[in-house]
């Protein structure tokens, strides 16, 4: 016969282990570009040469540079053709809108992310990009250097977005993503760096 106590005991034991199930849902986003994207990858000889540094390798001579490479190079190559930009560069700009509006970073980290694909995790980036010449500074007080960059004029994305509908809503989201487009930006030179490239919105449709 099994006693209160028992009873109790295995009461206890199967509200332990009920866990509520989790409401994953997607949403897809068209945001659209406000401002010129300016693209920034470390292309491999940059990485290389970090990595000699570090290792304490002979460092060669400055090699003659080859700009139209380096345009190249400084633009992410979608899986199959094309152009995209870092999904985790999008969550972490809608990150900060999410801050601006008050809700907390920590939380809105952990209630959606943005689906990327490919080893590199992108977001396909329509437009076409033409090579942007730049003078910037090395370092604060250092000496001035060219970049050739690949930007894109006028650009578009659809975002493809996974979040927990129990903690948070796609109205929200959107708030996020539009308060980011305004405020933050994402890419070289953004509104959040004192910039004014890389600057979107979230195009609604009646679907949405």
């Amino acid at each position: 016969m099994t006693t209160k106590t028992e009873e109790a005991a295995q009461k206890m034991v199967e509200e332990i282990v009920t866990i509520p199930k989790l409401e994953i849902q997607v949403a897809q986003l068209k945001i659209v570009g406000d401002s010129p994207l300016i693209m920034h990858k470390w292309s491999e000889k940059a990485i290389k040469q970090i990595q000699d540094k570090q290792g304490k390798k002979p460092v060669k001579g400055r090699e003659k540079r080859n700009p139209q490479q380096e345009y190249k190079d400084s633009m992410y190559k979608f899986p199959g053709g094309g152009y995209g930009f870092p999904a985790t560069g999008f969550k972490a700009s809608a990150v900060r809108g999410a801050k601006s509006v008050g809700t907390n970073m920590t939380d809105a980290r952990a209630s959606f992310y943005v689906v990327g694909t490919g080893p590199d995790q992108l977001v396909k980036i329509e437009g076409k990009p033409k090579m942007r010449t730049d003078m910037v500074r090395l370092a604060k007080g250092g000496s001035a250097d060219v970049r050739y960059r690949g930007m894109f004029e006028e650009w578009s994305a659809t975002l493809t977005v996974r979040y927990n509908a129990m903690t948070i809503s796609v109205g929200q989201i959107i708030n996020f993503f539009n308060v980011a487009g305004f405020g933050t930006g994402v890419g070289e030179w953004r509104s959040e760096r004192d910039g004014q490239f890389g600057m979107f919105h979230v195009e609604l449709s009646d679907e949405v």
